[in-house]
């Protein structure tokens, strides 16, 4: 897949320049000796502007354009990431992977994907927009955001408010055949808005980003949603300990569905170093429960037509009624394990790929947030975390939260200082997805609710 349109009049980076940078690298370093070589180039320029008390703070502008190539003789492997993308930058790279890859271990798995397997014919995916903003209109959306969040009783200060707008280019060129090139704008808003009451002080936020102007938020709103959440938590207390029902809203849920794309990881299965092995083809979700893989969406974060090895991306139920269906496998996990590609690879830029999937959702219920919060009765909302902590192996999980207290199904005060913990394999079965999802990310879930968790308060 490759786009070749002309650079956008707003100065965005050019995927056909990068391809040729790529092609260049990639010829390099098989004139030099290497037996394959795949070479990635990428480009990002953004624009970002930051107000503080009804003025503009800061307007910074950003450019970056790095190169990776990696290079193997026989079965040995090496990589080099650089910036320098001059005539000798780019001699000196091709020579030292070179270097480094003759000195390698040998590696019985590494190697670039054969030609039979790369995706030839891709969709077209719609990621870019020329800028729909300039500096003035960053400015006057970021001042926005403080007014709004400002406005809110009982908010003492914003400490942030931006907006920004950008756009990406990547190019890969490979000696087994495969090309791509794409580029992609993205636009943004965050705000963080202090509430104070007497000595007490309290901070919360809001962000949103989108590929298209038309889909950003209303930066009023987010501000006043900053403002209003800030409030909210001031006289935080404490809860008591015990077993409880725990709510996770939207914008902190995809913890699970972020747990579960690490665990069934090919690196990880392969190593042996994950919580989920031999559970292939087994129920690990409640019945009913899918969470989707779509990467072939048009304007969405995470689409891509083809993975960091250049085999074809699909759309796909990672899990299926609570069933796995499948590991994320780049090709050397592949074969390591004797499975076939399944379109999982992400690129590292100058070393050897990993393993991920793109745009992943999971499936919304039926529930609203408060039903959630009705159905648990007794327990916590949490709205809050910091410093999850995972043991890969066993799935014992455990994080810092603050939240609300969920008293008779209501949302009741908030509350601080609490740790909520689990096995991971226990919350998969027990998670309940609500109806509230937003599909704005990379990762996407509703709000969900796991009963039985343990809480450490008081």
């Amino acid at each position: 897949m490759t786009d070749t349109s002309s650079p956008a009049r707003d100065g965005a980076p050019d995927p056909a320049a990068l391809l040729d940078i790529a092609r260049s690298l990639r010829d390099a370093a098989l004139k030099a000796g290497a037996d394959a070589a795949e070479a990635a180039v990428t480009e990002s320029r953004a624009l970002e502007a930051g107000v503080r008390e009804g003025a503009l703070e800061a307007l910074e502008r950003s450019e970056s354009r790095d190169a990776g190539l990696r290079v193997f003789i026989g079965k040995r492997q090496a990589g080099v990431s650089f910036s320098d993308l001059s005539s000798a930058g780019q001699k000196l790279a091709v020579e030292r992977a070179i270097a480094m890859a003759r000195i390698a271990p040998e590696d019985p798995y590494c190697g670039l994907v054969e030609p039979e397997a790369l995706a030839r014919t891709l969709p077209e995916i719609a990621l870019y927009e020329p800028a729909a903003m300039d500096e003035a209109g960053l400015e006057a959306a970021a001042l926005t955001l403080e007014e709004a969040a400002r406005a809110v009783k009982g908010v003492a200060m914003v400490s942030s408010a931006g907006a920004s707008l950008g756009a990406g280019a990547v190019a890969v060129a490979a000696s087994n055949g495969f090309e791509s090139a794409r580029r992609s704008s993205r636009y943004g808003l965050g705000v963080a808005a202090v509430a104070k009451n007497g000595e007490a002080m309290e901070r919360d936020y809001d962000t949103h980003s989108a590929r298209r102007f038309s889909d950003l938020k209303d930066p009023a709103g987010l501000g006043r949603t900053a403002g209003e959440r800030a409030v909210a938590r001031l006289g935080a207390g404490k809860l008591a300990s015990g077993k409880r029902s725990v709510v996770f809203e939207r914008r902190l849920a995809g913890v699970f569905v972020s747990s579960l794309l690490g665990a069934i990881s090919g690196p990880s299965i392969a190593r042996g170093t994950s919580f989920l092995r031999g559970k292939l083809g087994e129920r690990v979700f409640a019945e009913g429960i899918d969470i989707i893989e779509d990467p072939l969406k048009d304007w969405s974060f995470g689409a891509r037509a083809a993975d960091g090895e250049g085999v074809a991306c699909r759309p796909r139920a990672l899990v299926e009624d609570g069933v796995l269906t499948t590991w994320l496998l780049n090709a050397a996990s592949a074969r390591q394990l004797g499975l076939p590609l399944t379109g999982h690879a992400r690129r590292s830029l100058g070393g050897p790929p990993g393993a991920g999937a793109s745009h992943v959702n999971l499936a919304p219920g039926e529930a609203s947030l408060d039903d959630l919060i009705a159905e648990a009765g007794e327990g916590l909302l949490v709205t809050d975390m910091f410093g999850p902590s995972l043991n890969a192996n066993t799935g014992d999980w455990s994080v810092g939260v603050a939240g609300f207290a969920i008293e008779a199904g209501q949302r009741a005060g908030p509350v601080s200082e609490i740790t909520v913990a689990g096995n991971l394999m226990d919350i998969f079965a027990r998670l309940i997805p609500g109806a509230d999802i937003e599909y704005d990310g990379a990762l996407n879930s509703p709000s969900v609710l796991v009963e039985g968790l343990s809480i450490g308060g008081r």
